[in-house]
């Protein structure tokens, strides 16, 4: 096998891993959030809660990513959820008791965790290994195709198979996808040199760069969380948009298809943190133009700008933690991810709480928002911080 064949099948391991891990195992509870909150009786409170179980799976899962070194241990937890995903699937159509729901949140936020994280720390540090360009692009694809794919099961399924039937529905999908996942990722390499023979060595940041950096990384996940979440019922609840959710969640899933690998390329040209800069402020707009505009196009183009920046910025973000961890890159990648995953607890929670007694999800789109300005700030001090680091130290004259 050629070495871009290679490659390019591990890419794909990965992408497979992403449809299972976040496209059924997580995604899929979007697109049938109302048909549940329809057909099942899951009020506003629960569905909250039932997606802060989910990241609460999450973020225990990036705690043991960023603790572990050993490769061989990542790669057996990697395949361990990928199984997971498929068991938590698989729960949610088996009984209509929000405890059920809530470990199958969980134990889905667990195994996201091990696609996302350690799934994605194997292939990079494959890619360093074999001497290839250290970029993820188009491994975040099976993020954004996941997405698109759950919007569109369930638009085709509703009206012949009920909530119950749709879960079982993707746990037969889930069963093929795990199939390549698996197949297509090498067992990894532990030896300490690239196969060109050069020492793989790590280059720590800071820890004041570290610190700010997993601030505003807190503030995207609580950008990203209420949009991922919420958004077919928000929509679904604005004037003139009912049923047009769905709409925007496949809107969301397409223009995050290519977005990583878009965001690959602009980083190359701007560098990763003005390429963050952008994505973040990018993506305020697609938060908060359904409810500060209103309409089908505004809420469209708001979908697709969102869609198109929050993958990046995930992308970019876990990219340039393993260049400076190229030999344990989960390490630094499962410590971004408990602040993004503490955001995706917290932020689900706070809007569920707020739409009990508002009635409806929409003052979260303007929260999220808010709190991404705050993001951004915290990365254009992250410039001056990295400019700072990256300065020679003068020596004092001893003469």
């Amino acid at each position: 096998m050629t070495p871009q064949r290679e490659r390019l099948q591990v890419l794909c391991a990965g992408i497979f891993s992403l449809l299972l891990t976040f496209g059924v195992a997580r995604f899929s509870y979007t697109p049938l959030l109302p048909l549940m909150q329809h057909q099942a009786g899951l009020g506003l409170a629960e569905a909250g809660w039932l997606a802060a179980f989910n990241y609460a799976g999450y973020l225990c899962g990036a705690l043991i990513a960023s603790l572990i070194s050993d490769l061989v241990l990542k790669d057996k937890l990697y395949r361990i959820g990928l199984i997971v995903a498929i068991v938590s699937t698989v729960m949610m159509g088996l009984t209509a008791d929000p405890w059920v729901w809530m470990l199958s949140r969980f134990i889905a936020g667990l195994s996201s965790a091990a696609g996302m994280l350690l799934g994605t720390g194997l292939i990079l540090n494959w890619l360093i290994r074999h001497n290839h360009r250290p970029e993820l692009g188009i491994h975040f694809g099976g993020i954004g195709l996941g997405i698109s794919g759950c919007a569109i099961g369930v638009w085709l399924m509703t009206g012949w198979l009920d909530w119950r039937e749709q879960w079982f529905a993707f746990s037969a999908i889930a069963c093929l996808l795990i199939v390549p996942a698996l197949a297509w990722l090498p067992a990894p390499d532990t030896s300490p040199l690239t196969k060109s023979g050069a020492p793989m060595h790590d280059n720590p940041p800071s820890r004041l760069f570290l610190g700010i950096f997993m601030a505003a990384y807190f503030c995207a996940g609580f950008g990203y969380v209420i949009s991922a979440t919420f958004i077919v019922a928000i929509v679904d609840h604005l004037p003139g948009l009912a049923g047009q959710g769905a709409l925007a969640f496949l809107a969301i899933g397409l223009a995050a298809t290519p977005a990583a690998f878009n965001w690959d390329l602009i980083a190359r040209t701007t560098g990763d943190i003005n390429a963050l800069i952008l994505a973040a402020v990018l993506q305020i707009v697609g938060i908060v133009l359904p409810v500060a505009v209103g309409g089908l196009f505004a809420t469209i183009f708001g979908a697709l700008l969102f869609g198109g920046t929050f993958i990046g910025m995930v992308s970019l973000v876990l990219t340039m933690a393993g260049r400076y961890y190229p030999t344990r890159p989960a390490k630094m990648m499962g410590k971004m991810t408990l602040s993004y995953g503490a955001a995706q607890i917290i932020g689900p929670a706070i809007v569920g709480w707020l739409a009990t007694r508002l009635g409806n999800y929409s003052i979260g789109l303007t929260i999220a928002g808010g709190v991404m300005v705050v993001g951004v700030v915290l990365l254009v001090i992250l410039k001056f911080v990295e400019k700072r680091d990256a300065a020679p130290a003068f020596e004092p004259c001893t003469q």
